[in-house]
């Protein structure tokens, strides 16, 4: 049925034809005299001619749809694994369009591997070379596209998009589009989903070699990236932009040992990192130094696959709370995604610094925070203003509340010299009486920068005049605005205790 539609087609298009030379000649035949005879005899062979050229061409393009199905979901099936060493699975009836170009178009088509099923995916296209039409057995494979499809990879076949690039590009590229990259554990959970906006692979001429370009998204972080086999093939050498954060990152992995060895270096906002790692089976390795300027920073961190469990541990001089928290950083967009909310992920963030970034008031900061079970807390975490005063989190629970972050939990403050705070905040001495100890409830909201204070205790003492005047407060977006605002505020608290 579906050889005799295509038959009719071809039939109707070559009347079509006939129809246009008829109305030619007719007009023509109108216009004969003895002058333009000959002048008429020309003109009507050469337009007769690339008419005729024309239609063998088209009859040319229009072979492979007198091929049986069978036929077509063989050949091309044998040609996709010799140029992609792919294995398709073609499960419904193979379309052959000759615009804009001839190609093969399939549905629900199937990437297999040894084991399991890579891919399912929606529409596949597969362009052919224009030679060799006529013998279908010989017929080349040019571009693929792939759209609208979904990866399941795991730990035994995460190496499949780096694979690709051994192949030959030469005569041909791959391009996925609108598609989807699931990473699961042994068990199929999933871990996380990246989302293919473009890739592609292609040949360079210029630099004679395969490239890999990307445009995608994780965790609802667009980024791109682009990737390249050294000489020897011994190692992938990659570019990646994150420009949400401005972060550039130049990596650069040996696959030569089993223990595969990779170094990387970042550039964020014009402070530059360097990192260490090693991959094995189930476990993900590294180190975060920066070599040149700053030798004292480090972090070390792992990431276990099976289970899936993760830390981070360093020592810095400054932490930079914007790189965690701010409304762009990688770990508040994940947040957001509520990704980390999974039961299965056990992560641990421990950092130690002597500074906070752009605040010299704050020091000795000692940061924890433990995902697990779904919940993300940062209890214990410390840190010191000046010599003043010591400050600790506890009961505290970092979540997404209306696609917001917020921090909600305890503070414990202990007075070292209150002395020194009265000086600092220029509180009326008649009010410096001594305060050894604050506790409080919390709620700190990131994106309106916005806190609440409530429950507060003075020595264990709840003054009503004190918990309304600390129970909303507002951060301004210049530094030198909020410490006014703030000094402002603790002594009308201070005054509304004492007076």
């Amino acid at each position: 049925m579906v050889a005799m539609r295509k038959t009719n087609f071809f039939v109707k298009y070559i009347n079509n034809i006939t129809k246009f030379i008829n109305s030619l000649l007719e007009k023509n035949l109108n216009k004969i005299n003895f002058k333009n005879l000959s002048y008429l005899f020309k003109n009507n062979k050469i337009i007769l001619t690339f008419v005729a050229l024309f239609i063998i061409f088209i009859s040319y393009l229009l072979i492979p749809t007198f091929y049986k199905q069978p036929d077509i979901s063989n050949v091309l099936n044998t040609e996709l694994q010799k140029k992609f060493d792919l294995n398709f699975k073609f499960s419904k009836n193979i379309k052959y369009n000759i615009f804009p170009r001839p190609h093969f178009k399939t549905t629900d088509t199937i990437i297999n591997d040894e084991q399991n099923e890579i891919s399912k995916i929606e529409n596949l296209k597969i362009f052919v070379s224009l030679d060799n039409l006529f013998s279908f057995q010989n017929l080349k494979i040019k571009d693929l596209i792939i759209e609208n499809a979904n990866f399941n990879l795991n730990e035994k076949n995460f190496h499949f998009f780096i694979n690709l690039l051994n192949n030959n590009f030469k005569d041909g590229n791959l391009i996925i589009k609108k598609s989807n990259i699931f990473f699961r554990n042994l068990e199929g959970e999933v871990l996380f989903i990246n989302k293919i906006l473009k890739m592609k692979y292609f040949y360079e001429p210029k630099e004679l070699k395969n490239l890999f370009y990307l445009e995608n998204e994780i965790f609802n972080i667009p980024f791109s990236m682009e990737s390249f086999f050294n000489k020897d093939k011994s190692k992938i050498l990659s570019k990646i932009n994150i420009d949400l954060i401005k972060l550039k990152i130049k990596n650069e992995l040996d696959f030569g040992k089993e223990v595969r060895l990779g170094t990387a270096e970042l550039n964020i906002n014009k402070q530059r990192r360097f990192v260490d790692y090693q991959i094995e089976k189930k476990y993900f390795n590294f180190q975060i130094s920066d070599k040149l300027d700053q030798p004292n920073i480090s972090y070390d961190g792992k990431f276990n696959f099976k289970p899936f469990y993760a830390s981070l541990e360093g020592d810095a001089a400054e932490i930079n709370l914007n790189y965690l928290f701010g409304t762009n950083a990688i770990i508040a967009q994940l947040l957001k995604t509520e990704l980390l909310n999974n039961k299965n992920i056990d992560f641990q963030l421990n950092i130690n610094a002597d500074s906070v970034y752009d605040n010299l008031n704050f020091r000795k900061i000692k940061l924890k925070s433990k995902i697990k079970d779904g919940l993300i807390d940062t209890d214990k975490t410390k840190f010191e203003w000046r010599d003043f005063a010591t400050f600790e989190l506890l009961e505290s629970l970092i979540f997404v509340k209306d696609g917001e972050l917020v921090l909600d939990g305890k503070l414990k403050i202990n007075i070292k010299n209150y002395n020194e705070i009265y000086k600092f905040l220029l509180t009326p001495k008649n009010y410096r009486n001594e305060i050894n100890k604050i506790d409080l409830n919390f709620t700190y909201n990131f994106d309106q920068k916005t806190a609440e204070l409530k429950d507060i205790k003075v020595d264990n003492k709840i003054d009503q005049n004190v918990n309304e005047v600390l129970n909303n407060v507002i951060l301004k977006k210049d530094d030198l605005q909020n410490k006014i605002y703030f000094k402002n505020l603790l002594n009308l608290a201070i005054k509304n205790y004492f007076g």
